[in-house]
């Protein structure tokens, strides 16, 4: 069994990890950077089995625009697969994540934080089984629309 995984299978190996305490983050990562690991490492610190929510390519196009993802589910998913602190990738079709974290119930709850807490999908829900959510301090300069800029200017030239 690899590492991205479907909803289903997950969501079994869930309910058998009584003693593991699960983190759960999610996003697009349509082009892997330095600041994407280093909120996979921290997210990795906060558990023992790291769950990375992905969206589809359809559900990308209807929050980023037609002309994203740049990269198809199956390279970004193998790609974040790859990735150390990374268990498990799974990928979700709504413009959220919220039906995968009721399903998945994990105990940590990790996004970005350029997020408040109330603006986080699932939060909520995941502070009513007494999880918790927590934000992930960003790194400056290091985000896709940033990199994609860069290279943007790079083919100006």
């Amino acid at each position: 069994m690899g590492k991205v995984i479907g909803v289903k299978r997950l969501a079994e190996l869930r309910r058998s990890w009584r003693n593991c305490r699960v983190v759960f983050t999610n996003g697009v990562f349509d082009l892997i950077h330095y600041g994407h690991l280093r909120l996979l490492e921290d997210c990795k610190i906060m558990g023992d089995v790291l769950i990375v929510g992905m969206n589809s390519d359809a559900s990308v196009k209807k929050i980023k625009g037609q002309k994203r993802p740049i990269m198809p589910f199956k390279e970004r998913s193998k790609i974040l697969a790859a990735l150390e602190p990374v268990d498990y990738v799974v990928s979700f079709g709504e413009e959220t994540p919220l039906k995968l974290i009721k399903k998945l119930k994990p105990d940590v709850l990790v996004k970005g934080s350029d997020y408040k807490v109330r603006e986080i999908v699932g939060a909520e829900e995941v502070k009513g089984w007494g999880g918790e959510v927590k934000r992930v301090k960003l790194l400056p300069g290091h985000s896709t629309s940033e990199l994609i800029k860069r290279i943007a200017k790079l083919s100006e030239r």
